[in-house]
């Protein structure tokens, strides 16, 4: 569900852009470093109604017990029930957002793949995924939406934080002010994020879409985002970069074929008696895994040369043809 998600937070955050400024003089800031927040105070008031919203039904729902049912080909193999009958509970199997979103849509409509399956509690591979430890929780196979309905009012805030990104390059014309503004909030946000992890009071969790996971998120963003425009806007380093342009310019593309592994599906579609002989499981394992003797780092190098590498000369090839796939 993360494109509904997308389209929910946009939706939110151009009704209010929309109802608050088309039609209406052309904003003009005063002077000081904070004009920008009260020229725009509708949105920011929107994003933390959202805000509040996600916060009071986080520790304020009453989360009863539950059960789920695990099936294969049809046929019942296990039935279990999780224990809660509380509230506030921000770990896996007792939350708002997995509440939220069985009583809304129904246990037999959410994501079937356990989300939760790597956690430390169902695995002794966590972070990675394994065999379930014997003593393994019940809720480790349970279903859950990861792009549920609570977690996608708590990425409204996100949204309302970009669009100020935004905001941002429209009103300050200097590189000076616009870094100002970018550097100051990434950070803050950044910080944020962190002290509410590491003091355990909100801890990041991107499955829950928590307050410290859009802290550190739209913080991170500001300042990479602050980095690139250093680089190419200010430096004048555009060339080396130009890749991340073919690809914004066919984002709808790579978004569908790569990151939701339509190309890869279609691929792996042609093998060779078994699934596991195709040329996409080919590649991983002969070019990447066994010559770097580590998953993890052919993993990651598949990503960055089979993945984004390929893709990028895609866009760019697209690009010459002055081909988009665009709505």
């Amino acid at each position: 569900m993360i494109l509904q998600r997308i389209a929910l937070v946009y939706f939110v955050v151009a009704m209010i852009e929309a109802f608050t400024t088309i039609g209406k003089p052309r904003v003009v800031l005063d002077h000081g470093h904070f004009s920008i927040f009260t020229a725009y105070r509708w949105q920011w008031i929107g994003g933390f109604a959202a805000f509040i919203i996600y916060i009071i039904t986080t520790y304020a729902l009453y989360v009863p017990n539950w059960s789920f049912s695990v099936l294969e080909d049809d046929q019942l193999l296990h039935h279990y029930t999780v224990v809660c009958g509380v509230r506030g509970h921000l770990g896996p199997a007792c939350n708002a957002v997995g509440h939220v979103d069985r009583q809304v849509w129904g246990i037999n409509h959410l994501y079937s793949y356990p989300v939760w399956i790597r956690h430390k509690d169902c695995t002794f591979s966590a972070p990675d995924e394994g065999p379930l430890r014997d003593d393994a929780a019940s809720w480790c196979l349970a279903p859950f939406e990861p792009e549920g309905l609570l977690s996608s009012v708590s990425a409204i805030l996100s949204g309302t934080i970009g669009i100020h990104y935004g905001h941002v390059l429209l009103h300050f014309k200097t590189h000076s002010q616009r870094l100002k503004q970018w550097v100051s909030m990434g950070f803050g946000f950044f910080i944020i994020g962190i002290i509410l992890h590491f003091t355990n009071a909100i801890p990041i969790n991107k499955q829950l879409y928590s307050l410290s996971y859009v802290c550190f998120t739209a913080g991170a963003a500001g300042i990479v985002f602050s980095g690139f425009y250093i680089l190419i806007d200010v430096w004048g380093f555009r060339k080396p970069f130009l890749f991340l342009e073919w690809i914004g310019m066919n984002a709808m593309l790579v978004f569908v074929m790569a990151a939701q592994g339509i190309f890869a599906a279609f691929i792996n579609g042609w093998y060779y008696k078994d699934p596991e002989n195709s040329l996409v499981h080919w590649i991983q394992k002969h070019i990447f895994i066994n010559v770097w003797h580590s998953r993890k780092l052919g993993t990651l190098l598949y990503v960055i040369f089979a993945e984004i590498a390929f893709w990028a000369i895609v866009a760019g090839i697209l690009h010459k043809l002055r081909l988009y796939w665009k709505l």
